[in-house]
């Protein structure tokens, strides 16, 4: 397990949801305050704000990828290009060892649960939840990524 994924891991752990917990682990990478990094990626948590999306953790690498990696000419096609194909190829790394990057088919829910009210943090939540292994996936992509580039 490498240090990231166990780092991503273990915010999880404390009540970090999913974005802030992949987040966070590269927060001394990013080079951004940590209150403020945690609030940037705090609606990304449950698939965008609990409607089960996009997984929070695979938008939290997106975010890392951005802060790291992103374009910010929006004239510059090709720096665009480069970072659309890259944020891509996170999502299909992802997708190669899920299957998907949609939050409620990570879960195997039906979409139909809208409600903001996020669940409790019990010991049975983190038993039946696969969310902890997705946040150690994507911090392990995004930090193998990193020392390929």
């Amino acid at each position: 397990m490498s240090d990231k994924c166990e780092q991503a891991q273990a915010y999880f752990k404390e009540g970090y949801n999913c974005s802030q917990s992949v987040a966070l682990a590269f927060c001394e990478e990013i080079g951004i305050d940590q209150t403020k990094l945690l609030r940037m990626v705090s609606s990304f948590g449950g698939g965008m704000g609990r409607m089960r999306e996009v997984c929070g953790a695979v938008s939290g690498m997106f975010f890392v990828a951005g802060a790291l990696y992103g374009y910010d000419q929006p004239k510059d096609l090709t720096a665009k290009k480069e970072h659309y194909a890259r944020i891509q190829e996170l999502a299909a790394r992802f997708k190669a060892e899920t299957g998907t990057i949609i939050c409620r088919e990570l879960l195997g829910l039906d979409g139909k649960d809208h409600s903001p009210v996020p669940s409790q943090r019990t010991p049975e939540y983190y038993k039946k939840r696969p969310c902890g292994e997705m946040i150690g996936l994507a911090a392990r992509i995004m930090e193998t990524y990193i020392k390929e580039n």
